[in-house]
C-alpha cells in the first residue's frame, strides 16, 4: 500500500531526493517552527516567472496591462487552491489543532500557499527545470482555459473604458447605506452618469466590491441599451 508521501509525489510526477523538503512545505506555520512559510516565498517567486514567461511568449502582441491580468488570473489565491484540491493536498497538511477545529484545510489562502511551498520544495531539491517543469503540469489545465484578457478586466475597467471610447465623462460612485457590526459589514453604492439620468446600485461586504457590482450592472445596460449613452432615449432601470 502506498504511503501518503508516495501517492502525492505520484499526483506531482515528481520524486523528492529529500523528503524533509516535501513534509516542510506541508507543515502550516501553527504545526511547527519548521513550517513552509521560507518555501512559499521561494515558490511563489518561481511561479511568477515562469507564468510572465509563459504568456510573454504565449500572447507576443498583448500589452503589459493585459500580461499581467493573464499573469493574476492564473496565480491568484483561488486559482491556486483549486489545483491544490485537484492534488487533494488538504489530505496531506500538517496543521495546529487551532486550524483543524477551524477547517484550515479547507480554506484558499492555506491551500495556495502550501502548493506555492511545494513549489519551492522543488526548486531547492530538483532545481529549476524540475520546477518549472512542475510549474507548465499544475499550469496546463488552467492555461488551456484562459478567456480573452479584456474579459479579466474588472468591472469599473470596463465601465470606465466604454464611457472613455465614447467621450463621455466617468461615473460617479456614492454610498447609500453602510451598515453591521465590524465583522460583517454591508454596504449599498449607487453607480450614475454625469451626463445621464442613468444609474444602478451594487451590494457587498465591502465598498470595493458594491462598486464593481454596480459598475457591472451599470455597464450591462449600457451594453443591452447602447441608445442610452448617446442620449437618444432614456432607461427607466436603476
Amino acid at each position: 500500500m502506498s504511503s501518503p508521501n508516495e501517492i502525492l509525489q505520484a499526483a506531482l510526477d515528481y520524486r523528492f531526493g529529500d523528503e524533509r523538503r516535501l513534509q516542510r512545505a506541508l507543515t502550516h506555520r501553527s504545526a511547527a517552527h519548521d513550517n513552509n512559510e521560507r518555501l512559499e516565498f521561494l515558490g511563489d517567486a518561481l511561479l511568477n516567472l515562469v507564468v510572465a514567461d509563459v504568456v510573454f511568449h504565449e500572447y507576443p502582441k498583448l500589452p503589459e496591462g493585459d500580461l499581467s491580468r493573464l499573469r493574476a488570473a492564473l496565480v491568484r489565491e483561488s486559482s491556486l487552491a483549486a489545483i491544490a484540491r485537484t492534488l487533494a493536498l488538504s489530505e496531506h497538511l500538517h496543521l495546529g489543532a487551532g486550524e483543524l477545529r477551524s477547517g484550515g484545510f479547507r480554506r484558499d489562502s492555506i491551500l495556495a500557499d502550501a502548493l506555492e511551498a511545494l513549489i519551492g520544495a522543488v526548486l531547492l531539491d530538483g532545481g529549476y527545470e524540475a520546477a518549472r517543469a512542475l510549474c507548465l503540469r499544475l499550469l496546463k489545465t488552467p492555461l488551456a482555459a484562459l478567456p480573452d484578457p479584456s474579459q479579466l478586466k474588472d468591472s469599473k475597467t470596463r465601465l470606465q473604458e466604454f464611457l472613455q471610447a465614447r467621450s463621455r465623462p466617468l461615473p460617479e460612485y456614492q454610498i447609500i447605506t453602510e451598515e453591521g457590526p465590524a465583522h460583517r459589514r454591508h454596504f449599498a453604492v449607487n453607480c450614475k452618469l454625469i451626463d445621464h439620468d442613468l444609474h444602478s446600485v451594487g451590494e457587498g461586504s465591502s465598498r470595493k466590491l458594491a462598486e464593481q457590482r454596480a459598475a457591472q450592472q451599470l455597464l450591462d445596460l449600457l451594453e443591452r441599451a447602447p441608445r442610452a449613452i448617446a442620449g437618444e432615449g432614456k432607461l427607466d432601470h436603476a
